[in-house]
């Protein structure tokens, strides 16, 4: 006996499903007479007469239907309101979009401030810790365009002195103390 349950409650419950899935279709014929099923309601326009059967709760003529032919009787009611009505919603979405654009922009630019400022203290850390070494006479050396490494004399260490400087006074604000 359980062999046999087990198909027969399947198959009850695979027609439930159908016949619960059917019930919430639509079935109307076109202007040409053509049968049309289907899960959206029928185009606007199409006249009751022609809906075949509707889903429960459905209504016979389909809601897009009903939003168009208002808005149809409302525009030709009164046209300026309509326009006047159509420029303000355009005219506010409009403006909210340019709020938008200007709140991002102005995000934009506070973060990119705050990575300049980020920088700038690097920079301004960085030459003053480089500094007192130039002060001081200790043997400076770079690398050269060749690649190879050149001792500083007093004329170089004096440019390197007042390019440290120049980096502090434009990263850190003002000239050290001393100088």
């Amino acid at each position: 006996m359980h062999k046999t349950a087990l198909p027969f409650v399947a198959c009850l419950l695979a027609l439930a499903t159908a016949g619960a899935s059917a019930q919430s279709l639509w079935k109307w014929r076109d202007a040409s007479g053509q049968l049309h099923i289907s899960d959206t309601a029928p185009p606007a326009g199409t006249p009751a007469r022609n809906i075949i059967s509707a889903p429960p709760g459905g209504v016979a003529a389909p809601p897009a239907a009903l939003t168009t032919a208002a808005a149809a009787s409302a525009a030709t009611a009164d046209p300026s309101t309509a326009a006047s009505a159509g420029e303000s919603a355009l005219e506010r979405k409009k403006k909210a979009a340019d709020k938008e654009k200007a709140d991002k922009d102005k995000a934009d630019r506070a973060a990119a401030d705050a990575k300049n400022a980020a920088i700038r203290k690097d920079n301004c850390a960085r030459a003053k810790a480089a500094l007192p070494g130039i002060q001081n006479g200790q043997r400076l050396a770079r690398i050269n365009d060749k690649g190879e490494r050149e001792i500083l004399d007093d004329a170089g260490r004096a440019e390197e002195l007042k390019r440290t400087q120049d980096v502090i006074a434009s990263n850190c604000g003002a000239a050290p103390a001393g100088q």
